[in-house]
């Protein structure tokens, strides 16, 4: 059955592509990055969360074991839903990291039309964090 799951994941992440691919600039699709982007500062956090509807932020740090396990199940949620994801090392932001009250790595902030809704830390499954996304697409 798990590799039932994983030939459905691989075709709909090749389906996601290949339309991404093909759509024009400024098409619905164009403007929500298919892998995480990084985030180093305040303002560029602001301006993510305000351009994009849903965001979800991953506060990381690579010295993190559990934030490098987690590492594929973001990518693979900035490729398969509307939401955009935002990695922010909490080593290089220090600042940022404590604005947003991140005590521990890593820590995962969902915001929905420019606000924070969710927050989740430590280690969360895939079905967990993709539940959390979809309730706010």
């Amino acid at each position: 059955m798990s590799e039932d799951l994983e030939a459905i994941r691989r075709q709909r992440l090749t389906e996601l592509r290949d339309r991404a691919g093909n759509e024009t600039a400024g098409g619905p699709d164009a403007e929500t990055p298919s892998e995480p982007v990084a985030v180093d500062s305040s303002a560029e956090l602001t301006e993510t969360v305000d351009e994009h509807r849903v965001v979800l932020v991953d506060f990381y740090a690579d010295w993190c074991g559990p934030c490098q396990l987690l590492e594929p199940v973001v990518e693979t949620l900035a490729a398969e839903t509307d939401a955009v994801v935002a990695k922010v090392d909490v080593d290089a932001n220090q600042e940022l990291a404590a604005q947003h009250s991140v005590r521990g790595v890593p820590t995962l902030v969902l915001f929905a039309d420019g606000q924070p809704v969710e927050r989740l830390v430590g280690m969360q499954p895939e079905t967990r964090l993709r539940s959390v996304v979809e309730d706010h697409t």
